[in-house]
């Protein structure tokens, strides 16, 4: 029988402290209130944008859903006061989305990333895809209005998680519009051709 050296020992002793402390970590977190991530979309906006295929429908479909967080985060008052659809739209969108502040702008940061994203998987799949210009062109007109919008509230945005969410929204704008300029030249005969399937 092998006999136990100081070091040895001290070893095991270490080994069995690590495991009592790594079993004694999943207690600790069960009982910490458990994070919830905030989904930036609704279950009808999922829904539709699961829906949506095509890259342009789909940018103007972010651009429809970005639109109803603005008018959330600019006017809260006006929104919740006066229903801005439709009985018939209300249904397809349901209400307007609700959260603070914060949460509406990290919602549009998440939202006009997801656009971005989804543009640069069609950009990757089909680079020639003649979708593209003109889903980026339409996702960076609507950029350079929200960013009119959005820009002023960087004096107003001081709550907690507000100016990083906000940054970022613009940082995402910035990105999209920026995009448009590498874009080639739209020719007169371009803007009249119809959508190839």
């Amino acid at each position: 029988m092998k006999k136990f050296s100081p070091r040895r020992a001290s070893l095991l002793l270490r080994a069995l402290t690590c495991c009592a402390l790594i079993s004694l970590a999943p207690a600790a977190r069960t009982n910490a209130a458990p994070v919830q991530r905030r989904e930036h979309l609704t279950t009808q906006e999922v829904e539709m944008v699961r829906d949506t295929q095509e890259l342009d429908r789909r940018s103007e479909l972010f651009i429809k859903i970005a639109e109803r967080r603005l008018v959330a985060i600019t006017n809260p008052a006006a929104a919740a006061a006066t229903p801005t659809l439709s009985a018939k739209e209300n249904e397809k969108w349901g209400e307007l989305p609700k959260g603070t502040r914060a949460q509406l702008l990290n919602d549009l940061a998440r939202i006009f990333d997801e656009a971005i994203v989804n543009v640069d998987d069609v950009a990757a799949r089909t680079p020639g895809s003649g979708l593209l210009p003109k889903a980026v062109r339409k996702l960076a007109e609507a950029s350079a209005r929200f960013l009119a919008q959005l820009t002023p509230l960087r004096t107003s945005a001081t709550a907690d998680g507000e100016r990083e969410a906000l940054e970022q929204t613009i940082d995402n704008l910035q990105q999209i519009i920026d995009a448009v300029k590498r874009l080639p030249e739209e020719t007169p005969e371009k803007k009249g051709e119809k959508k190839k399937n």
